[in-house]
């Protein structure tokens, strides 16, 4: 029987960090993650457990110094990152310059144009050397980037908006069926898990209970992912993220005009086609359109249109799990494809 991979996680103590850590404890291959902390972090706690208590009846979950010798000396060959932005770009080029592979859950190495990577205000020790990696850096969408995502070492998993808009919008890009200077709105919707889990005064439960409010317009991190991996020009997107009442899961209502009248059948048939052997999109048949609870708990992205008489007049409904599709699960499915395994092992 083939030797289990063995693999860390930094970042547990996080919601996207937590759902990892129980996709990769069940992965039929691999052995049980090394759970690591930061100088600092997961609030000094020793075990996950004292974090989400639910884990208590499941056996131990030490959380361990970060120390590069020590994961050497345990054998671990892939390092998760579901840290802190800075942190993570701190960090990637130590793990790199140890021979670890990388699949970090942060925005630190998804943006290749500096213009859209300077909304993170990084401080890179080494400007060169952060250079060389970001140019190495393969955005981890396994639908549009599979066959790079097997070879690299270094794999920036995609944000949870950004996948939502990318699965939706790529087919129609790469068909150039799309009227681009007619301008592209994408109104997105997430639940309050994607703020991540230190609260703030926009998501205590009195500001998100019994409300529904928009934020970060223009100038939202994920805005940079959108343009530069579908190829479009800044001010051809329009993305205005909202936030829900609910814990988890993002529908982002996207709106088109196409360059020519279309049927529906024909809309349909560029999306089937394009991710057509893709088991993790799924294409929802007019006049069914996908919903929330659809994709929840789930690593799927469910894709369905409607089309207005005109024909040209497109409206775009994706739906995802942000914590899953959108952040942990893509970067099981990642993992998968680095190691040549099938994307289904170990997520539902």
């Amino acid at each position: 029987m083939p030797a289990k991979l063995k693999s860390a996680v930094l970042g547990a103590s996080g919601y996207s960090g937590l759902e990892l850590t129980r996709i990769l404890e069940r992965h039929p291959r691999l052995e049980k993650p090394v759970l690591l902390r930061r100088e600092g972090g997961s609030n000094g706690a020793a075990d996950l457990a004292e974090v989400f208590p639910e884990l208590s009846g499941n056996g131990g979950y030490p959380l361990r110094p970060l120390s590069w010798p020590e994961l050497k000396r345990q054998g671990v060959e892939l390092l998760f990152l579901a840290t802190p932005h800075d942190a993570s770009r701190s960090l990637v080029p130590e793990a790199v310059a140890q021979g670890l592979r990388v699949i970090d859950l942060s925005g630190a190495w998804r943006l290749k144009q500096e213009r859209h990577r300077a909304i993170y205000s990084f401080q890179d020790a080494d400007e060169v050397k952060a250079a060389k990696l970001t140019e190495r850096a393969i955005y981890g969408l396994p639908e549009l980037n599979g066959d790079c995502i097997a070879a690299a070492q270094l794999v920036a998993n995609p944000g949870c908006y950004a996948t939502s808009v990318i699965l939706a919008l790529a087919p129609l890009v790469d068909a150039d069926l799309i009227d681009r200077g007619h301008g592209i709105i994408s109104d997105s919707k997430s639940g309050v898990s994607g703020a991540g889990k230190t609260p703030n005064s926009r998501t205590h439960f009195v500001s998100v209970a019994d409300n529904f409010s928009a934020y970060s317009i223009f100038n939202h991190r994920h805005l940079g992912e959108m343009v530069e991996q579908l190829g479009l020009q800044d001010a051809e997107l329009t993305f205005t993220p909202h936030l829900l009442p609910i814990p988890r899961g993002i529908l982002s209502t996207i709106y088109v005009r196409l360059k020519q009248p279309m049927a529906p059948a024909e809309v349909e048939s560029c999306l089937r086609d394009f991710y057509s052997g893709r088991h993790w999109v799924r294409i929802f048949a007019p006049p069914t359109l996908p919903q929330l609870q659809f994709s929840l708990h789930t690593n799927y992205c469910d894709l369905g249109f409607c089309l207005a008489e005109d024909g040209q007049r497109l409206v775009l409904i994706s739906c995802v799990d942000n914590l899953l599709k959108g952040a942990a699960g893509q970067a099981v499915q990642n993992m998968n494809l680095m190691y040549g395994w099938e994307e289904r092992e170990g997520l539902q």
